[in-house]
């Protein structure tokens, strides 16, 4: 197998040109410069401009390289980054430790791709997609996502690694709900008994909601933010709640969804409305077992540091395409920590090693595709 040159200083030079190009999600038009930038980077390492892809007004990225089915790499531009933050926390590298915002959390690892890919003697077989709203839950592309990997032989995601360089063969599921409680309001002081309390109905739903948790099966439900009411001396009419859940299967994602749509008032003539649902679907293990093999045995025949393997409960557009039945293996991304935390950051002596895997594993599933879907959580290489 044949291992690349890869050239540290330019892959530094392509990260800071991304950091300091702020692309908070929520602002369309900075996603749509950000993508330019992607797009020009892109262009200069590949050879070929994108396809622009604009969707709800978010700007996407695709190159594709040769018929299907493809390999398919999955990164994202946008940040959770605020306009700003690179005055606090500017783009820097010292004593080895890159810092921005976004670094890690994914701008190196889309950057790693660029890299990996123009390395290959030939792309053919190879889909990159770039997304611009991973971290508002990809409502815009996970379309998108799922239809390149319906296509696709198997996915790789440049999410960041976990640790020291662990690669995330699974991943939680996410849902997300919002429980809207319906009361009445009426005067606190005059006929506080006319009304309906939202904040006394509410009070009984949380503790409900918690109930719908399995920790024996790892699944989270967490009643997150709540208000209620409108002034001190008004019984308040209407409340409200969200909530967080993450499972390690798809089972336990519906039973908490069958609990939570089974609500019921404790209050006489109050009403629950739930909204939301099932946002992501669970990276199980059984979807990532045999390219997390393929990854092991890449790296062990080019002499690179071995990754272990990581569960973690945040989710990412690899659960879309494991969703869909095809093999994804995620965390492919760079080493560091600090995602969406002050202390964001990148090693920067590791950036060369794990682009010359994603390069490897390339090659290798280019030459020997995934054979079939898994459906037994088998390990063994097709």
């Amino acid at each position: 197998m044949r291992r690349p040159q890869i050239d540290l200083h330019r892959l530094l030079d392509d990260i800071r040109e991304l950091v300091e190009t702020e692309s908070p999600s929520t602002d369309l038009d900075a996603v749509a410069r950000s993508a330019e930038v992607v797009a020009h980077l892109g262009g200069a390492h590949l050879g070929v401009p994108p396809e622009r892809i604009v969707v709800d007004g978010v700007t996407h990225l695709r190159w594709r390289f040769g018929p299907g089915p493809h390999v398919l790499l999955l990164a994202h531009h946008d940040t959770v980054w605020p306009h700003g933050t690179l005055e606090r926390i500017p783009y820097a590298v010292t004593d080895g430790v890159l810092r921005g915002p976004g670094c890690f959390d994914m701008l190196a690892g889309l950057v790693m791709a660029l890299h990996a890919v123009a390395a290959l003697p030939a792309p053919d077989g190879v889909c990159l997609l770039v997304t611009g709203d991973e971290e508002l839950g990809s409502p815009s592309s996970r379309a998108l996502i799922e239809a390149e990997a319906r296509e696709a032989s198997a996915v790789l995601v440049l999410e960041a690694s976990v640790g020291d360089g662990d690669l995330k063969t699974a991943r939680k599921g996410t849902s997300m709900y919002e429980v809207e409680v319906v009361g009445r309001a009426a005067h606190a002081g005059l006929e506080p008994d006319k009304g309906v309390n939202a904040t006394i109905e509410l009070a009984h739903q949380v503790p409900a909601v918690a109930a719908l948790a399995d920790p024996s099966a790892g699944t989270t439900v967490t009643p997150t933010s709540a208000s209620a009411g409108t002034t001190l001396n008004t019984v308040p009419g209407a409340a409200r709640f969200t909530v967080d859940v993450r499972a390690w299967s798809a089972a336990e994602q519906e039973r908490v969804d069958a609990g939570m749509r089974a609500l019921e008032p404790a209050l006489e003539g109050a009403k629950l409305v739930v909204h939301g649902g099932i946002n992501r679907p669970p990276l199980e293990e059984s979807m990532s077992a045999r390219l997390f093999d393929r990854a092991v045995d890449v790296a062990t025949r080019l002499g690179l540091p071995v990754p272990g393997q990581a569960a973690v409960g945040g989710a990412s557009d690899g659960n879309f395409a494991a969703g869909v039945g095809t093999p994804t293996l995620d965390g492919l991304g760079a080493v560091g920590g600090g995602a969406h935390a002050e202390d964001e950051h990148v090693l920067v002596d590791r950036l060369a090693d794990r682009t010359i895997l994603l390069h490897g594993l390339l090659q290798d599933l280019l030459e020997e595709p995934v054979a079939g879907r898994p459906t037994d959580g088998s390990r063994d290489r097709p």
